[in-house]
């Protein structure tokens, strides 16, 4: 009787597991169903303002990215463009956008031209992925062949990404290192201080911006506040180095430089 009584219960919890996998393998469904039947969206970017200004690299992303879509047979509802954006971060305007877009569920996946367009932080990279397993929204990219929904294609885009973020360290590397060997040669790096000018690769003082300099070191000396000190300036016919009045910020600018320069002398 007992025994009798513990299989009707264990038949009992199986039919109401089963009634659950059902119900839930349902909501599934329907979730899935729901976001395949929406749009897609591209996402190019540039990171440099002068790719930025010329185009060409937007231009060829945007035409690889609706190419990709015509071929799928995609709706694709818009292409989202980042221009002169860093992938360090995920902080800009177009990414942002694009994930307003997907929290929202308004896409069903995003194409892009390559992977290092969305970024070449693998932790940024990460969260992004991870919500974008989250909202069941997936990625084709026009230069890697991939499929996010499996594990496969997830380890694939890791491999990815970590030799993104590589290369982006390995140059970074590079770039110090031959700004370090600038310095150790005695030749300028980066921009030209004010009150120098840089000769054959060398920085050496600049006599009429070495005369403001002196002027504004002068009068503040006397009292003069900054406001005062480039009215001073401007009255004796002196120009900034771009050929604008003098302002209190930009003789403030000189004057904590002349002191970093005599400090570091």
């Amino acid at each position: 009787m007992i025994k009798t009584r513990f299989h009707a219960i264990e038949r009992s919890h199986e039919k109401r597991r089963d009634l659950f996998s059902r119900l839930r393998d349902n909501e599934d469904m329907k979730r899935v169903k729901k976001t395949a039947d929406l749009p897609w969206v591209g996402y190019c970017r540039v990171s440099t303002d002068e790719q930025a200004k010329s185009g060409l690299s937007l231009e060829s992303q945007e035409e690889k990215v609706r190419g990709m879509a015509t071929a799928k047979g995609f709706e694709l509802c818009e292409v989202i463009i980042d221009a002169g954006q860093s992938a360090k971060s995920l902080n800009r305007p177009g990414m942002q956008r694009l994930i307003e877009m997907i929290r929202k569920r308004e896409v069903s996946g995003v194409i892009i031209s390559k992977v290092d367009r969305l970024s070449r932080s693998l932790r940024d990279y990460g969260e992004l992925v991870d919500m974008l397993n989250e909202f069941d929204v997936a990625i084709i990219s026009c230069a890697e062949t991939m499929d996010t929904s499996s594990a496969g294609g997830r380890m694939v885009l890791n491999v990815i990404m970590a030799f993104a973020q590589f290369e982006r360290e390995l140059v970074g590397e590079r770039t110090r290192d031959a700004l370090g060997a600038k310095l150790r040669r005695g030749e300028h790096a980066g921009n030209v201080a004010y009150g120098f000018r840089s000769v054959d690769g060398r920085a050496v003082p600049d006599d009429q911006e070495q005369d403001i300099i002196r002027a504004a070191a002068a009068h503040r000396a006397a009292g003069l506040s900054l406001a005062e000190t480039a009215s001073r300036l401007n009255d004796a016919g002196y120009l900034t180095r771009r050929g604008t009045p003098w302002k209190l910020q930009y003789v403030d600018r000189i004057l904590k430089a002349r002191k970093d320069t005599a400090t570091n002398a």
